[in-house]
């Protein structure tokens, strides 16, 4: 079976980590992001993978290699003009037009059970099948309105109460059959959600509905990648993480931090919930604490985007606070 990571978006909610790479390209403890998603796909005999890249795409590339590192053998199409989550499957329809193949996010890490949503996928018979998950902290993840196993549309964001049984949220795991390309406009962005199934649905195709468990984390903000980060940290019993050539000072303290590549960490800093990206310089007595920090040369003179949270110049670093 093949399936297709996509990765071509700008990530501007990781900004200014995304500011020289995409977001799949972001290292989660020492791992490129999409290499979970690879390792995922291999662990259910799936190893043969399109990668989708507009942004930085050599980042990715630079990421993944040809990769046999996760099991699995890549494929990569850019995009030179971005397509959305069903234009890219147009862009890529010739690696899936023979077989049901799966189409995943490239910003998530999860244990969720493939192959149960493979059972329900070919039981229903539907031309798709979104993987669902309860969305019990009722998140800003838009509805996903069902009845029985079939999906009925998808809606806004849920409501602040916590009456009633919680919303359904789209895992961003999806299996198609190639019938889906029938749906799918040729040659302009478009997207699954808004433009392709509700068209399917309203012309009597059955796009089921897999509510499944497990572990599930989405790095699409610097609050989450941090969070998660941490979350992951604890798992394995260690405090933070330190990429290669980085050194720290043993008077220094780093706790629930997250270290890329060439960082240097002063005499008696203190670095706490912090990402320090790459070649980051934190002076001596230093004080870091809930942020995000990058060279000042990688964003100075660039445009902050629009969804990218504030920040501020100190010395030879941005730091932008969470």
């Amino acid at each position: 079976m093949r399936a297709i990571v996509l990765s071509a978006g700008y990530g501007t909610r990781l900004w200014p980590l995304t500011e020289d790479r995409t977001k799949p390209a972001i290292p989660i403890l020492g791992k490129p992001l999409v290499g979970y998603v690879a390792e995922y796909l291999a662990g259910y005999a799936i190893d043969e993978i399109v990668v989708n890249l507009h942004h930085r795409p050599d980042s990715v590339r630079g990421a993944l290699g040809d990769g046999s590192q996760f099991g699995v053998r890549l494929h990569y199409v850019e995009e030179p003009v971005i397509l959305g989550t069903s234009g890219a499957l147009d862009n890529t329809r010739e690696f899936f037009e023979r077989e049901t193949f799966v189409a995943i996010n490239g910003k998530i890490i999860t244990d969720i059970d493939l192959s149960a949503a493979l059972e329900t996928h070919r039981r229903t018979q539907a031309i798709a099948t979104l993987v669902l998950l309860p969305n019990t902290r009722r998140e800003r993840f838009s509805v996903v309105e069902t009845e029985g196993e079939k999906i009925k549309g998808f809606s806004g964001m849920p409501a602040d109460t916590e009456e009633g049984p919680a919303p359904l949220m789209f895992t961003g795991i999806q299996i198609l059959e190639p019938q889906i390309f029938e749906y799918i406009p040729r040659g302009v962005f478009s997207h699954s959600t808004s433009d392709v199934y509700p068209q399917a649905i309203a012309n009597g195709e059955i796009v089921a509905a897999h509510v499944a468990s497990g572990k599930w984390r989405e790095l699409s903000t610097l609050r989450r990648y941090l969070g998660i980060s941490v979350e992951l940290l604890k798992e394995r019993g260690e405090s933070y993480v330190a990429g290669a050539n980085s050194t720290i000072s043993q008077t220094s303290t780093v706790t629930d931090s997250v270290l890329w590549d060439d960082v240097k960490v002063g005499a008696g800093a203190q670095i706490n919930r912090a990402v320090l990206a790459d070649a980051v310089r934190i002076p001596d007595g230093e004080v870091i604490e809930d942020a995000v920090v990058v060279p000042r040369e990688l964003v100075e003179g660039k445009t902050r985007p629009e969804k990218a949270l504030p920040g501020h110049f100190r010395g030879e670093n941005f730091v932008v606070p969470l």
